[in-house]
Order: structure tokens, then C-alpha cells, then sequence
């Protein structure tokens, strides 16, 4: 219980503080923001400071900070402080970032600020990498919801037809959610999903904090223990936990909003605290999993879906577990609504397509569902689909936020302030990205893991050669972009 109650603080207190230093580097102003300048009444609309907080957070926070951190304590108590620390310092920090930076651009999409800050070629790959990144997202998000729809709310029979019914009423919500104007659909829903989550939230923590105590720790381990599947906290904790602590995902969800945000003095609530919010998010289901998983009251195997019915039933009853599953499944909803929103503005934006015109966002968003369709086919279909959709799913993420700070980076060193805030998450990212994908036998290439943590060690090197010296060359051309 002690080193859960010292990774809150570590999260609450230090962001509140290094937030602050963030924020100076970012020479927060009064100047005018795209949600005025640019206002059209579909994507440009200046909503409340408080609307904008919570439509973030719940456009973010999808089942990663639950399903993550559930299956990341299996590597022990350890997550208590890896997960505040990178949240504090590394995921905050890029949707902050990342939020600003877009305002500072007229609400550009994350590939615009790259090209503009890294140049057109690596633009080019980020929008490959981004566009496969969101795809997975929407297609997760429509399975994760789905299949906890049929299993805790319905008991939907294993293999019934069903559940193509259950997914086919996402999807709908998705494709209007995709095409309306953003303050029509996801505006008004979006407080009746946040309430549902905040139940969840405070019900599970009333639950750890009262029938928790002595339960946080698996017998007989200290601080890391042996993942059952044999992986190793370094780098595959990260990985696991994804959106709990760094998210790439979540640079084109803080675009969209800042093309709502009124006043750039709200961007550190908007942005920043919000990550630390999911963070918390993500610590209290930690919490509820290894309480259940040490009691052996339910197997160390247990699929991490399934682990969110049995932790709400728990720790809140019948009808309080109800409310908290509820809340967990509006989550990937709110996110995946989104990631195709997202894919729809970077698409129609790298290809010029007018989006005030209904039938042109109705096109592009049409020829996205249908890659996500088959997508959600193949992983229902495979014994085996979700896992290997989710290890990609988080191995994507992770290297999407790479080139997001590394934006950060330039624009940083260019504006003359401390691009080491941006940078050095970027260098750890770099090397346990690409020493995950290397090592991991399931999803990468099963090589040596000595070696593979050599070469991505080598490869985090190379990273930050690239960037700041990218960074430096592309000064006068960024200068004249700006001018411009």
C-alpha cells in the first residue's frame, strides 16, 4: 500500500510542479487561438474550458490505461512508480507539447508540425505510421467495447452472431461521431460518458483503498516480479502499459482539441493534466488487478477483458460493478470515435480535401471504415487475433510518439528553450521501441535480448543525432514557413 500511495504523490505532486516548468518553456500567452481565428462551426469551435478538459481526457484515455496497467502488474509493484514517473515525465509532456505546438500552427495535424519541423521526408513515413497506428486504434476500440458489451452487460454466448450486431452499433456511432460537427454528437454525449467513468474511478479506489491493504505485492516477490509469459520489464513493461504512460495515440487526439480550446492559458489543464488524470486512471486499475491476482481469487491467466468485470464486481457489488463497467466501456468508445476523426482531418489535410462540405467528409470517412472492417474480421476470426492486434497496437503507438517528440524537440531548440524535456523521453522511447521489437519473440524478430537492447541503445543514439542536428539544419527554413 506504501508504494501505491507514493506513486500518487509522485504523480499528483510532480506533475503539478513540473507542469508549471513545461509550461513556461512553451511561453504560454494571451495571443488568439485557431478555436477564434479559424472558427467554422464543425471542427474550429471555442467550447468551455471544462467541456474541453473532460472530451480530452475521454478521447485519450480508451482501454489502454486499463487493459495496460491489468496486464503490466503482473511485472510487480514496480508499476506503482514507473507509471507516475512516466506519465509526470514523458506522456504528460508530449500531449502538452503537442497541444500547444498545434495551436502555435493554425491546429495542425501532428504530420503538418512534423514536416514543417523534420522536413517532408520524414513526414511522409509518419503518415504510414500514423494512418496504421489510428486504424488499429478504431478497430481495437470497436472490439474492446464490443466484447465487454457481450460478455458483462449481455452474456452473450460464446461465438454467437450477436456480437457482429453489438459491433455494428459501434461502428454507426463511430461514422456519425466521424462526419457531424464536433460539438453536435461528441460534445453532448461525452458528459454523460465522463460521469460514468469518474463512478468507476472512485468506486475501484474506495475498494483498493478499503479491502486492498496488505494485497498490494504477489507473496514471495519484492519489487519485479517474473511476468508469467516470461517477458522482461525492460522493454516490455512499456509496451504492455502503452497509453498509461506514453501514448502517440494521443498526438492526434490533442490536435483535434486545439482547435476548441479558447485561451491558451487553459492548454496545461487541457493538455497536461489530463494525462496525469489517466495516469491515475491507470494506477487505481493496477491497484484492483493485483489485489485479485495475489488473493489467487482469480488465475494469474485471466484475460484482461474478462479482468475488468471481475475487479468492478469486486470491489462495487452488482449494481456499483454495472456502473463501473459501464464507465470502462465508454472509454475505447470515446477513443475510437475519435481515431477515426483524427484519420479523417490528416488524410482530407495531406490530400486537400474541402471538409465543410458534408459529401467530401462523408467520402473520405467511408473508404476508412472499410480497411477497419477487415481488420476486425481477421481478429475475431484468429484464435489468437486480439493479442497479437494488441501487442501491435502498443508497439505502433510507442513508435508514432517517437516522431511527435521529436517535433517537440525542434521546436523547441528553435524557440531557444530547454528541448531536453522533449528529447530525452524520445531517446528512452526510441531504445525500448526498437529493443521490443527486436527481442520479443511473439511479435518481433526473437532476437538475443542482450543484443537486442545493444542495438537499440545503438539505434537511441542515432535518434538524437538525427533530431537535434534535423533540428538545427531546418532553422532558417522553419523561420521562413512561419513567416509565411
Amino acid at each position: 500500500m506504501a508504494l501505491f500511495l507514493i506513486g500518487l504523490v509522485i504523480l499528483l505532486v510532480g506533475g503539478f510542479f513540473y507542469s508549471k516548468y513545461v509550461e513556461n518553456q512553451l511561453g504560454i500567452d494571451d495571443r488568439e487561438t485557431p478555436a477564434v481565428s479559424k472558427a467554422d462551426g464543425i471542427d474550429f469551435v471555442a467550447m468551455p474550458k471544462w467541456k474541453n478538459w473532460l472530451i480530452n481526457l475521454l478521447n485519450i484515455a480508451g482501454t489502454g490505461p486499463i487493459l495496460g496497467p491489468i496486464q503490466g502488474i503482473l511485472f510487480g509493484p514496480i508499476a506503482f512508480i514507473a507509471i507516475p514517473l512516466g506519465c509526470v515525465f514523458a506522456g504528460a509532456v508530449h500531449d502538452f507539447l503537442v497541444g500547444s505546438i498545434s495551436m502555435r500552427n493554425g491546429g495542425a495535424q501532428v504530420p503538418k508540425l512534423v514536416g514543417k519541423y523534420l522536413g517532408n521526408g520524414t513526414r511522409k513515413f509518419y503518415n504510414i505510421v500514423i494512418a496504421v497506428l489510428l486504424l488499429l486504434t478504431g478497430t481495437v476500440f470497436v472490439y474492446t467495447p464490443g466484447d465487454l458489451i457481450a460478455n458483462d452487460l449481455m452474456s452473450v454466448a460464446e461465438g454467437s452472431n450477436a456480437i457482429w450486431v453489438i459491433y455494428a452499433i459501434i461502428f454507426l456511432y463511430y461514422i456519425l461521431s466521424t462526419v457531424l460537427p464536433i460539438d453536435q454528437l461528441i460534445g453532448r454525449v461525452y458528459p454523460l460518458f465522463g460521469a460514468f467513468l469518474i463512478v468507476s474511478a472512485i468506486g475501484v479506489l474506495i475498494g483498493v483503498l478499503t479491502k486492498g491493504a496488505g494485497h498490494l505485492s504477489f507473496q514471495g516477490a519484492g519489487l519485479l516480479a517474473d511476468h508469467p509469459t516470461g517477458q522482461k520489464f525492460i522493454p516490455s513493461f512499456f509496451i504492455t502499459v502503452a497509453c498509461g504512460i506514453l501514448s502517440g495515440f494521443h498526438g492526434s487526439q490533442v490536435t483535434l482539441v486545439s482547435r476548441t480550446v479558447a485561451s491558451e492559458r487553459e492548454n496545461r489543464a487541457t493538455f497536461y493534466s489530463t494525462m496525469i488524470a489517466e495516469g491515475f486512471i491507470a494506477m487505481i486499475w493496477a491497484a484492483g488487478a493485483i489485489v485479485l491476482l495475489s488473493q489467487g481469487i482469480v488465475p494469474m491467466d485471466t484475460r484482461a477483458t474478462l479482468m475488468v468485470g471481475e475487479i468492478s464486481r469486486f470491489f462495487m457489488g452488482k449494481v456499483g460493478g454495472l456502473l463501473a463497467i459501464i464507465g470502462v466501456i465508454a472509454l475505447p468508445i470515446t477513443s475510437g470515435d475519435t481515431a477515426f476523426r483524427s484519420l479523417r482531418l490528416i488524410v482530407a489535410e495531406e490530400l486537400n480535401i474541402d471538409q465543410k462540405v458534408p459529401a467530401k467528409r462523408i467520402g473520405v470517412a467511408a473508404v476508412l471504415f472499410v480497411p477497419a472492417i477487415f481488420l476486425l474480421y481477421w481478429a475475431k476470426s484468429n484464435p489468437n487475433g486480439f493479442n497479437m492486434l494488441w501487442r501491435y497496437f502498443g508497439f505502433t503507438n510507442q513508435l508514432v510518439a517517437l516522431f511527435a517528440l521529436a517535433m517537440a524537440t525542434s521546436f523547441l531548440l528553435n524557440s531557444g528553450k530547454n528541448y531536453r524535456i522533449a528529447l530525452i523521453p524520445g531517446i528512452f522511447y526510441t531504445f525500448i521501441v526498437f529493443s521490443f521489437i527486436l527481442y520479443d519473440p511473439a511479435v518481433g524478430f526473437g532476437m538475443n535480448y542482450n543484443l537486442a537492447l545493444i542495438i537499440g541503445a545503438v539505434i537511441a543514439i542515432a535518434y538524437t543525432y538525427f533530431v537535434v542536428n534535423k533540428s538545427k539544419k531546418n532553422k532558417d527554413r522553419i523561420r521562413a514557413i512561419t513567416l509565411q
